[in-house]
């Protein structure tokens, strides 16, 4: 087991059973009544309960909410506000899951120390009260929440998603257990996973890269590019490294910012229902060729052995991920004449102004034309 302190003023447990170390953790950020932030798949995989039981072993109360659903939404946010102060008084907050789990715990904090609602955070350090500690503990191999001060929340009416970021929301630890990912199905590690990677290989040539961020960024696709398909036969060394490149992913994009195969994704997901991680490595191998004029050489350091978009498709059927959108399962007909109005939603998406090279509308339709 490994313990360390990021430059971000962060504690990472890192390492089997680690999970262990969650009451120890609570009490040294001063916690004595926790809210834990979950969702109903986490409590069916007894994750839940071990968590709890560490906590109860050091008569830690706590109370739980298990309500989150994936892509959480400003609704998801708001019950689990009104659940903590029905629960109150609440001194420390865990986001135990997935992405959807840590954001929606992030966003719970913002509410019950600075009120409001989600709308009033959108944006950067907007927060004006201080506010709870925290802890992460990701069971997927994918988003990098827990590294990250942001907080993504869509709205409940139009499903944008809102970055809500602060650095007094990001968690003070974060505990990185891969036993915790065992029970995590092949389907969603390709799906987290392939999210991870994005990361990884978008934050590399973000217009706001920097030396740090391409370091935790290089370092997480050697993680990650290596391990993946190893990971999704439930190796739990791969799965091991997997879950720390993609903390390393999620520090290197809270050091830079992602591009536009991410604001390709979010209206996808938005618009249809595809899953996140499915729109994100839809959208990937296309981005990288689009990109590939102005940061080719950014992508050959990442991948020397071969063409990176070849690379990152090779990994995609590895996964048995869907290339098109007609291989997608989605909540409504996606339609050819949906495209204009999808480029419009993308080109104003946040990340779309971090891509290496600059898009218009038709270079979002082109992009789109690519996965129909």
């Amino acid at each position: 087991m490994i313990s360390f302190d990021s430059d971000l003023a962060q504690r990472v447990i890192f390492g089997e059973n680690s999970i262990e170390k969650l009451a120890e953790s609570t009490v040294a950020l001063g916690g004595s009544r926790v809210l834990i932030v979950t969702d109903p798949g986490i409590q069916e995989a007894d994750i839940l309960k071990r968590a709890y039981s560490v906590l109860n072993s050091e008569k830690i109360p706590c109370c739980v909410f298990t309500n989150v659903e994936p892509s959480p939404t400003t609704k998801h946010v708001d019950a689990a506000v009104q659940f903590a102060k029905a629960n109150a008084p609440i001194d420390l907050i865990i986001g135990l899951g997935g992405g959807s789990a840590m954001d929606c715990a992030k966003g719970v904090n913002f509410l019950l120390t600075n009120g409001g609602k989600m709308e009033d955070y959108w944006g950067t350090n907007k927060a004006t009260q201080p506010m709870l500690p925290s802890i992460g503990i990701p069971t997927t191999i994918g988003t990098g929440s827990e590294a990250q001060s942001f907080a993504l929340i869509a709205q409940a009416e139009t499903h944008i998603k809102m970055a809500c970021g602060d650095k007094k929301a990001q968690f003070g630890t974060v505990i990185l257990d891969p036993i915790l990912t065992k029970t995590l199905p092949r389907s969603v590690a390709a799906v987290t996973g392939i999210d991870a990677i994005a990361h990884a290989i978008e934050s590399y040539v973000s217009t706001r890269r920097n030396p740090m961020s391409q370091m935790f960024s290089h370092q997480a696709w050697t993680l990650l590019n290596a391990n993946f398909e190893m990971a999704l036969e439930d190796n739990s060394e791969a799965r091991g490294k997997m879950l720390f490149g993609a903390y390393l992913a999620g520090v290197a994009i809270e050091n830079s910012m992602l591009g536009a195969a991410h604001a390709c994704a979010n209206p996808l997901t938005a618009r249809y229902g595809i899953t996140h991680g499915i729109a994100v490595a839809l959208m990937l191998p296309h981005v990288i060729r689009f990109n590939k004029t102005v940061v080719g050489e950014s992508y050959n350091e990442l991948f020397a052995d071969g063409n990176l978009a070849d690379r990152v498709e090779t990994l995609m059927q590895t996964g048995n991920l869907p290339n098109t959108l007609q291989d997608c399962p989605v909540q409504h007909h996606v339609r050819s004449t949906d495209i204009s109005t999808l480029a419009k939603e993308a080109a104003a998406q946040w990340t779309a102004q971090f891509n290496p090279r600059p898009l218009d509308i038709h270079d979002f339709v082109r992009l789109y034309e690519q996965i129909f």
